[in-house]
C-alpha cells in the first residue's frame, strides 16, 4: 500500500475493503434509468470500446473532446485498469471494474491532472460520493506523502471542495458516460451537481516524437 505505483496490490485492497458498499452502489444503479442501462449491457471502458479518434473530433467544449484532452494532456491511456480477482458475484465485480474505468472520466469531468494532490483529492472525492472504503484510505494515507505547502492546501481548499462536492453531487456510478460524449460539459456538471475545483496548477505530459515534454501553466483546472 506504501507504493502507490503497485497497482495491482491497491486494486486488491479495493477489492477486499468493499464489503457491503458494493451492493449499495449496485441498487443506486437500479434506481437509476442510466444505471439499469450500465448493469444490463455492462459496457466497458478501454480503447477497444471507446473510439479515441472520434472523441478527438468533437468540440473540446463537449464530455467527449473534454475527456480526450485530459486524456492526451496526461499521457494517460483507459487500458491500464485492472481486472476484478476478488469479487464473486459476477454483477458485483462488474459495478467495481466499472468504477476502475471511470474513474479517469471523473478527473476529466473534475478538471483535475494526476499530481499527488489532485489525485488525493479526487480519492477523497470519491470517497465523499461513492463511499469507497479504498478511496477514504488513499485520501487519508496519500496527503502525508504530500509537501508540507500542498499539504495545508490540501486541507484548507481541497478537502473541503472534495466533501461538499462529492457529498452533493449525483452518484457518479450510474452515469452512462458513453451515451453522453457529445454533450457539452458545463452542462453535464451542472445536470450532476459539480461545482469547481481549487485552480490547480497542471504540468502537460503530453509527448512530441517520443519525448516527454512538461508545460507548467496555472489555469482553472481546465474547467471549461
Amino acid at each position: 500500500m506504501s507504493d502507490g505505483r503497485r497497482t495491482d496490490m491497491v486494486a486488491a485492497l479495493g477489492e477486499t475493503t468493499a464489503g457491503p458498499v458494493l451492493p449499495r452502489l449496485r441498487d443506486q444503479m437500479l434506481a437509476s434509468p442510466e444505471g439499469r442501462r450500465i448493469l444490463k449491457l455492462r459496457p466497458r471502458i478501454n480503447t477497444s470500446t471507446v473510439s479515441l479518434s472520434s472523441l478527438a473530433s468533437l468540440p473540446p467544449t463537449t464530455l467527449g473532446g473534454t475527456y480526450h484532452h485530459w486524456l492526451t494532456s496526461c499521457n494517460v491511456t483507459p487500458d491500464s485498469r485492472e481486472p476484478v480477482h476478488y469479487i464473486d458475484d459476477p454483477e458485483l465485480a462488474y459495478v467495481m471494474q466499472r468504477y476502475r474505468e471511470c474513474h479517469d472520466l471523473y478527473h476529466a469531468v473534475l478538471g483535475m491532472p494526476v499530481d499527488g494532490l489532485s489525485e488525493i483529492a479526487v480519492k477523497a472525492f470519491e470517497f465523499a460520493n461513492l463511499q469507497l472504503p479504498m478511496t477514504g484510505l488513499a485520501a487519508a494515507l496519500g496527503v502525508w506523502r504530500l509537501s508540507a505547502k500542498r499539504r495545508e492546501r490540501y486541507f484548507k481548499e481541497y478537502l473541503p471542495w472534495a466533501m461538499r462536492c462529492g457529498g452533493s453531487a449525483r452518484s457518479l456510478i450510474t452515469v452512462f458516460w458513453e451515451e453522453r460524449w457529445e454533450q457539452d460539459v458545463r452542462e453535464l456538471r451542472k445536470e450532476l451537481g459539480l461545482v469547481e475545483p481549487p485552480k490547480t496548477v497542471w504540468k502537460s505530459k503530453a509527448t512530441t516524437s517520443g519525448a516527454s515534454s512538461e508545460q507548467e501553466s496555472q489555469t482553472q483546472s481546465q474547467w471549461v
